[in-house]
């Protein structure tokens, strides 16, 4: 008996072992399935609308898959949000087979603050299907000032220094400390994405607003649209921004018909005694930026019909002739001519006569 004890006692120690190792732990808690908060909100202004951005969340405080998605409530207050609170909008749930995971959301603004520092304060909240949330995402601000509507009636007129551009004026532009207004005009080469600022103009009331874009570039289409700017002069001295809606565009072909400025103060001086004959010309450079040269014009008898002298435009604003003779008398005009060949009126006529050797 004392050798089947002394046999039996490895097999129970064994089995006290194995009973051990098998004995459950402390249970886990069930998961909450409550969405992280949303880190990467986005806002931006412009007009009356706030276009937010985010990324939806795909898993739970406690990093598990999201099983069962509730929906995300939109939030906006003047003050700082520690909750949501009431919402202004409540989006569906998000589909769990859904692989884009980017959300917007519109929200048009009603009610405008003449105080430079109000703000607006955005945040969404995903909620899970029971309704309760993990907290409110990060928090965004836009400015609660007020913006003008679209410029109306845009026109464009295309002139030899430019296009000029005119619209009708703003209506009832609100005066308040700290906050004033100008319209910015946005030009873009068509079907191309080169596009900028042509130009900021002050708004003021009962004023008929203007501008001449005198950057264009000759041969080109241009579309141009307007919008009105809030400036903002906030108390800490920070300068912001509101952009308002875009009007409609108005699309341009800047075709060169326009011809350069008519010379002036042409002079025209003969050769002395003894020297070859020949007749100096000179006169006031034109300034155009697009100028190729000159073209010099003579007659022999005043009012006859002019023949042109040189083949192609001349640079310099001066010309010497030396095909004339002593005793005969010559009358000269110049024009100026452009780089697409545009030609201005003959300056007015300079006359002079060579003396008898």
């Amino acid at each position: 008996m004392t050798v089947a004890k002394t046999n039996l006692a490895p097999i129970l120690l064994w089995l006290a072992l194995l009973a051990a190792c098998g004995s459950p732990g402390e249970p886990l808690p069930p998961s909450l399935e409550l969405a992280r908060p949303v880190s990467n909100l986005r806002a931006v202004r412009k007009g009356n609308t706030v276009t937010l951005t985010w990324t939806a969340p795909t898993q739970t405080t406690d990093r598990h898959n999201i099983r069962h998605p509730g929906p995300t409530e939109i939030c906006r207050a003047l003050v700082s949000l520690e909750r949501c609170g009431g919402a202004i909008a409540k989006l569906p749930p998000t589909k769990s087979h859904d692989k884009d995971l980017s959300r917007t959301y519109t929200d048009t603004l009603a009610n405008f603050s003449p105080n430079p520092d109000a703000t607006f304060f955005y945040a969404v909240e995903v909620l899970n299907s029971y309704g309760k949330s993990s907290g409110p995402s990060n928090q965004v601000q836009v400015p609660a000032a007020p913006t003008l509507p679209a410029p109306s009636d845009l026109k464009a007129l295309l002139s030899g220094d430019g296009v000029h551009l005119s619209w009708a004026p703003a209506a009832d532009v609100p005066e308040s400390p700290g906050i004033g207004f100008i319209y910015r005009l946005h030009r873009r080469q068509t079907g191309t994405n080169v596009q900028g600022v042509a130009g900021e103009v002050p708004v003021h009331a009962d004023v008929t607003p203007s501008f001449v874009d005198s950057t264009i570039e000759w041969e080109k289409t241009y579309d141009y649209w307007i919008e009105t700017v809030t400036l903002l002069t906030q108390s800490q001295g920070t300068m912001r921004q509101v952009e308002g809606n875009d009007s409609p565009p108005v699309t341009l072909v800047a075709h060169d018909v326009f011809p350069p400025a008519t010379p002036s103060g042409l002079q025209a001086v003969s050769s002395g005694q003894g020297q070859k004959p020949f007749i100096d010309l000179v006169w006031a450079p034109v300034t155009d930026a697009d100028l190729e040269g000159y073209n010099i014009y003579r007659s022999e008898d005043s009012g006859g019909e002019a023949r042109k002298l040189n083949p192609v435009p001349i640079k310099p604003p001066a010309f010497r002739d030396n095909d004339v003779l002593p005793g005969r008398e010559y009358h000269y005009s110049v024009s100026a001519v452009d780089v697409r060949g545009n030609e201005s009126p003959h300056s007015e006529q300079a006359d002079e006569k060579l003396t008898e050797q």
